[in-house]
């Protein structure tokens, strides 16, 4: 490449604190991120960082061109660094285990470009990929980038009509598939799902490539294209420029109805956005050892397992698993032990599935953590019991931090490769440099610290966030940008105190209202959590005649948990009453065996509140497991609490 800018520390060690870099970041966006764009390897370096003449929709590094797959892994092996391990990929279903260096991904990356290629992939040309937690998922997208192609991941095991959405809205060229995923105790056959959703949708790719794999053989489709023999055959193709603000990938949000939101992520602002993360956030480089414990259809696998690793050079580990439904339940520390992993990122939710099933941490014994450094935890908010938990059987510091699939990376976060933070409890920390978080009112106005309030962020956002939505300018100015002037929605509600840290209650539409008062079930789910018995929890709010809304709790207890329930649910009310106060209007909490949560982890809330209010809504499709929600559904059916009084205070 020409006009190569070359790697160089990617810290921001020209400034000494996070105060002094966040206000940079603010006061002076295009000096900071072209200064951070240094790390990067352009082939035309950018004159400019921001692009605000069609505002709100900003563009990062206008100018600029580059290929995110030559940044991810043929720098690294120019620079001498080939023999540099880049990625593990570790299977707790199969057994099996293979690391593969920079030069040999790079040379897999670019083979299947080539395969691509032959079948008419382009710059700008989509593809669709629909692959469980193997290697040739990273391959794949790598090779997407490599040629300027955009990708759509979808998550392997989505249901047919799922996946037809998204093959009609993004129109791929190729559809890239395997014949089959592993679950705990079961094979899903991925190949009847594709041909079920291409029956459906209206749309259809120009070629299917088929990976086989050995636990489940797909029968060859007319047409078809088998992963192994078109790599055997085909020539290596070389990295594609791309303008920076050309579309890397679009990944679709879970949960929406009629045409799904895809959530697009350019080349440019993204690869300057992730190395900075790494850096500054995980305090992760070259060499070092990440482990990002979630999939590739998720936004926390597209920048946490295969590209932000990649592009500051270290080694990323693949994990084809779960915490539980293992035969270990203590696999995760296997896997540190075993792959010297420096930091863990994973959901709550997996710490909580691990608490529950071993609540003394007896399961780490016999596992070297020595050079395990921080475990960083995203995705829901992380309840006080389990921060606690994890810190002491872990004996490192447990980092909470927040972000969403559109902004891409953290939001807010305490940055422990810059200027680590003391831990609170129950907050992320501080906002991220190029983040402006404000906590609005319902008229848009700022509300002084302890108060809560929407969570905004005024613009624009920073690099690396979403630009816009696939197809759709309107509606992502109407879904984020419209409610309050200047400023994104995050949806999210929540408050900052005295300090400046930022406390995440939950989704704006959990915050309740009950009898004109405006609660949020996050805090009473930090009570529910904090006791003893709890492994994990949740709050709904229900429709009520009389207040309106009431919350009803329901609680998972820990592995030998030994609690009489009515004693237990007379404890927990009294906690909620004691801690918000008499006007949660808190009375019902059922002991439950699990909660229903989708396939990244988080709890499905809204199918909870339906079931309670009666409401026979369709399962959503990204549910992990039907039948936990199905034994809900005597749980929560109205009127499944009336009868006899239970013990417990009453207003």
């Amino acid at each position: 490449m020409s006009e190569t800018v070359r790697s160089r520390a990617t810290r921001s060690s020209n400034v000494a604190t996070y105060q002094d870099t966040y206000r940079s970041s603010l006061t002076d966006p295009e000096g900071f991120w072209l200064g951070a764009a240094g790390v990067i390897d352009w082939e035309r370096a950018p004159a400019r960082a921001l692009d605000g003449e069609r505002a709100p929709l900003y563009r990062w590094f206008p100018d600029g061109r580059l290929n995110t797959c030559h940044n991810a892994l043929d720098r690294h092996v120019e620079a001498g660094h080939g023999d540099r391990t880049a990625l593990i990929h570790d299977s707790a279903y199969t057994g099996e285990q293979r690391s593969y260096t920079y030069a040999e991904l790079r040379d897999l990356v670019a083979r299947f470009a080539g395969v691509l290629r032959e079948q008419g992939v382009g710059a700008g040309d989509r593809v669709v990929i629909y692959l469980p937690m193997v290697p040739e998922a990273a391959v794949a997208m790598l090779a997407c980038a490599r040629l300027g192609a955009v990708h759509s991941v979808v998550f392997g095991g989505f249901a047919p009509r799922e996946l037809a959405a998204r093959v009609d809205d993004a129109r791929p060229k190729v559809l890239v598939t395997a014949s089959c995923g592993i679950e705990p105790g079961r094979v899903v056959a991925y190949r009847p799902m594709v041909d079920e959703a291409l029956r459906l949708a209206g749309h259809r790719p120009d070629r299917v490539i088929v990976l086989q794999r050995e636990q489940l053989r797909a029968d060859p489709v007319d047409g078809d294209l088998d992963w192994d023999e078109a790599m055997a055959a085909a020539e290596p193709a070389p990295c594609v420029p791309v303008d920076a603000t050309d579309p890397l990938y679009i990944l679709y949000t879970s949960g929406t109805t009629g045409r799904p939101k895809g959530v697009v992520r350019d080349n440019g602002g993204h690869a300057v956005a992730l190395a900075w993360s790494m850096a500054n956030v995980y305090d992760i480089g070259a060499g070092d050892v990440w482990w990002t414990a979630s999939d590739v259809g998720w936004v926390v696998g597209h920048s946490y397992i295969v590209y932000a690793p990649l592009l500051v050079g270290a080694t990323t580990v693949l994990y084809e698993g779960k915490p539980v439904g293992t035969p270990d339940a203590g696999a995760f520390w296997r896997v540190i032990a075993q792959h010297g992993v420096k930091a863990l990122f994973t959901a709550p939710t997996a710490l909580r599935a691990i608490k529950k099933v071993d609540p003394q941490g007896e399961l780490l014994a016999g596992h070297d953590l020595s050079g395990f450094r921080t475990l960083f935890l995203a995705g829901e908010r992380l309840d006080p019991e389990t921060y606690h938990w994890s810190a002491d059987i872990l004996g490192v510091p447990v980092i909470d931090h927040w972000w969403q699939t559109e902004t891409g990376w953290a939001v807010a976060a305490n940055l422990r490769g810059l200027d680590p933070m003391p831990v609170k409890p129950g907050s992320p920390t501080v906002p991220v440099p190029g983040y402006d978080v404000r906590i609005l009112d319902e008229q848009g106005a700022e509300v002084p610290p302890g108060t809560e309030g929407a969570i905004c962020i005024r613009l624009p956002l920073p690099p690396g966030t979403l630009p816009t939505l696939w197809g759709d300018d309107d509606r992502y100015v109407s879904s984020y940008l419209s409610r309050f002037e200047g400023h994104y929605l995050t949806g999210d509600g929540g408050y900052r105190d005295e300090d400046g840290y930022l406390y995440v209650m939950g989704r704006i539409d959990d915050v309740i209202n009950v009898a004109g008062h405006r609660l949020s079930t996050g805090s009473m789910e930090a009570v529910l959590a904090a006791h003893p018995a709890v492994a994990e929890c949740a709050v709904i709010g229900v429709a009520d005649s009389l207040k309106g809304q009431v919350p009803r709790g329901l609680v998972v207890l820990k592995a030998g948990a030994a609690y009489d329930p009515d004693e237990l649910r007379a404890e927990l009310v009294a906690a909620v009453r004691s801690e918000i106060g008499p006007v949660a209007a808190f009375k019902e909490v059922d002991v439950v065996a699990g909660l229903p949560k989708t396939r990244s982890g988080k709890i499905l809330r809204k199918s909870m509140r339906s079931l309670a209010e009666g409401r026979d809504e369709p399962v959503p499709s990204t549910i992990e497991d039907p039948a936990v929600l199905d034994a809900l559904r005597e749980v929560l059916r109205p009127g499944a609490g009336e009868g006899p009084a239970r013990p417990g205070p009453q207003d």
